[in-house]
């Protein structure tokens, strides 16, 4: 008996350790991400940025009554748009799309190449700063472009076909 209260270390030492043990095992959420083209986005999240998609982009407008003129188009008969109406909206959501592509488009490049600072080891404070300005008003734009549309979009609508839509 007098012996297990002598190495009470070693078996102290090794449950101290098993926290550590269960951190390791666990795996990174970015497991398999760093051998993506750009480290910060998806090809899927790529491909819808340079699609022109919302990516939620506009889900404070939808979410508040302010209905975008895809979902707008996809109603088109329930709601009862004139012949008037559908065109503004059909252009109204060309503009938006052209011009969520583009931006889409050069956020993508903004994100290429600030990962290229990070892979090439060329980052410094000052492009750092730029890179990410690039991004934050191209994200901005971006944003604005979806937004925009749903505010156009309410003006050209009736009260009683936007109350049809949130049905």
């Amino acid at each position: 008996m007098g012996h297990l209260l002598m190495k009470p270390f070693p078996v102290l030492s090794l449950l101290a350790l098993l926290p550590l043990c269960a951190l390791a095992s666990e795996p990174s959420p970015y497991v398999g991400q760093e051998t993506r083209v750009i480290k910060s986005l998806s090809p899927a999240e790529q491909a819808d940025l340079i699609a022109g998609k919302g990516m939620g982009f506009a889900k404070a407008a939808e979410l508040n009554g302010y209905p975008g003129p895809a979902h707008v188009l996809e109603l088109a008969a329930q709601l009862q748009l004139t012949d008037a109406q559908r065109k503004q909206t059909e252009a109204l959501f060309k503009d938006m799309e052209a011009r969520a592509k583009a931006l889409g488009a050069k956020l993508v490049e903004a994100e290429r190449s600030l990962d290229e600072l990070f892979s090439i080891r060329q980052v410094t404070q000052e492009n750092l700063v730029r890179a990410l300005d690039e991004i934050g008003s191209m994200r901005t734009q971006l944003r604005a472009a979806h937004l925009s549309a749903h505010l156009d979009q309410t003006r050209i609508l009736s009260k009683h076909q936007i109350a049809l839509y949130h049905q």
